[in-house]
């Protein structure tokens, strides 16, 4: 996989917008700057948003209500979370009425609810499933309650397994942090209902009818790693999670299709680099590689530089992306 060109806006060529949120479309409780305008825009050109998010914690009518206050309208139908995937393993597993300890916000209780489940805060022989989601509170009751039902043999699925969420302190423990706690104690690891599974691109899939879409999120071990995984395209924006030099690093099932700063390159046609032997141009900017060596050279938006550097070190696996004449290009860009 390498960063590839598109001679119209992503838009144009994709049946769909399937959008990350954390560090996509805000951070916080904050708007990411670029991103309502770029919605707004995607949207009057006849585009399909939908908003395709690992965070379980929240109902998706409070994920709408967010986002109509940051000038994105959005009903709770535009809204996909990992907590309805996880809640559609369980239900496609047991019968209606099932018990599942709940171990997440009222996002979770409410996407078990409305699959015809019974959640409860308890577990017992009677438990059939235990499914854990984020949660700003989340306490040990629920989470010795957890590890006790999963060690007895209750099915155990997360809502997702991202270590991180980017904050507006800088990027704090998720889900996947807490997960841990859970598997190491019972025993068993869960099934993953969030990107980059299954579960979750179905969901978003199935919502939008989607046939083509594009992937756009922040994140490459589960955003990018989702779309390469099942065959999409994906659109990395550098407004959160993953840096420059975490890109230039990345496995092949980790790399994006296209590479933007934020949200508006969706609304964008992509330049393309083009290798010439040892060389690779975008843009302005040449990267020169061979016997280990990499030379930047150019001027121009730092973005093609950047797509010059990934597509010349993903060529050439004998370069170490952490090698110092790789960190003096990512100097050379600014980063």
């Amino acid at each position: 996989m390498s960063l590839q060109a598109a001679d119209r806006p992503l838009t144009e060529l994709h049946d769909a917008m399937l959008l990350d949120l954390d560090g996509v479309v805000y951070i916080g409780a904050e708007a990411v700057p670029a991103a309502p305008e770029a919605i707004g825009k995607a949207r009057a050109a006849g585009a399909r948003v939908a908003f395709v998010t690992n965070n379980a914690g929240r109902t998706p009518a409070r994920i709408a209500e967010h986002l109509t206050h940051l000038g994105v309208p959005a009903v709770p139908q535009d809204v996909v979370t990992s907590a309805e995937a996880a809640a559609r393993l369980i239900a496609d597993r047991f019968p209606q009425g099932s018990d599942v300890l709940v171990v997440g916000d009222i996002g979770l209780r409410q996407a078990v609810r409305r699959m015809g489940l019974r959640p409860v805060t308890i577990a017992d022989e009677s438990t059939v499933a235990v499914v854990q989601g984020y949660s700003r509170s989340i306490n040990r009751d629920l989470l010795d309650q957890g590890a006790l039902a999963v060690a007895r043999g209750a099915f155990y699925v997360a809502s997702n397994a991202d270590s991180t969420a980017p904050s507006e302190w800088g990027n704090t423990p998720a889900n996947g942090a807490f997960v841990r706690v859970i598997a190491h104690a019972g025993g068993v690891e869960p099934v993953i209902a969030g990107k980059p599974m299954g579960p979750l691109h179905q969901e978003g899939i199935l919502r939008t009818g989607a046939t083509d879409p594009l992937i756009v999120g922040d994140r490459l071990d589960t955003d990018i790693e989702g779309a390469t995984t099942h065959g999409a395209a994906g659109l990395l924006v550098l407004s959160g999670v993953a840096t420059p030099r975490d890109l230039v690093a990345a496995p092949p099932h980790q790399r994006p299709r296209y590479l933007a700063w934020d949200l508006s390159g969706m609304n964008e046609p992509h330049p393309g680099p083009e290798r010439r032997g040892e060389r690779t141009v975008c843009g302005g900017w040449t990267v020169t590689t061979g016997a280990g060596a990499v030379e930047l050279a150019g001027t121009g938006d730092r973005l093609d530089g950047l797509r010059a550097l990934c597509n010349a070190l993903w060529a050439d696996p004998s370069i170490d992306p952490t090698s110092a004449p790789v960190l003096c290009a990512l100097r050379t860009l600014g980063w």
